[in-house]
């Protein structure tokens, strides 16, 4: 009776239809319906170099690959600094360095602000993110964003990094090869805001 089945991926859409069989799984009534968000001008002679973690703090967001390859690569690049925004009150996972800064719970419009200036966003998440909001807030920005291959997280960006294997060694890797190669990193930043298309629009 419901005349519409609304999901905000082609992932969820397609783990809802698992182990239902018949006509009505290419139905008009299943649509996608992506979150959003409203792109702004950037320039990215403006960009800092600055590598940014937003969200829960924990394992599952992928957050103890980011904080041991972030310090790896603060101890190799010292001209790089990084930003951690979110909160776990369960979490034991603490990370400190001089060019890391902590900056807990941050309200939204700020965290949109500082991905205007920031050089390369990280999601890394273990869970199968049913979309993933972080990234597309980061590719609207013009930010060279790196990914898991996990949920509905790839279907966020078009120009961005996919992690296909996901440990401490690929994070790292993947941040290191974007610091070394500007050329490339500016040319994924242009890319990513050119082709934007999770609008509200």
């Amino acid at each position: 009776n419901a005349s519409k089945i609304i999901f905000n991926s082609h992932w969820s859409r397609k783990r809802f239809l698992q182990g239902i069989e018949g006509t009505h799984l290419n139905s008009e009534k299943l649509s996608v319906i992506y979150q959003c968000t409203n792109p702004v001008p950037i320039n990215i002679k403006n960009k800092k170099n600055w590598i940014i973690f937003v969200g829960k703090l924990n394992k599952a967001k992928g957050y103890d690959l980011f904080g041991k390859a972030v310090l790896k690569i603060l101890n190799k690049f010292k001209n790089w600094r990084a930003i951690v925004i979110g909160d776990e009150q369960r979490s034991l996972l603490h990370f400190e360095h001089k060019r890391l800064n902590n900056m807990g719970f941050v309200n939204h419009d700020k965290v949109l602000k500082l991905f205007e200036k920031t050089s390369i966003a990280v999601a890394c998440s273990r869970w199968d993110e049913p979309l993933g909001r972080t990234s597309i807030e980061a590719s609207s920005r013009g930010c060279a964003t790196i990914i898991s291959n996990k949920g509905g997280l790839p279907e966020t960006v078009t120009h961005g990094i996919i992690l296909r294997t996901l440990n401490v060694e690929s994070v790292y890797t993947a941040i290191k090869n974007l610091i070394e190669n500007a050329k490339e990193r500016k040319e994924m930043q242009k890319l990513s805001m050119d082709n934007f298309f999770h609008t509200n629009i």
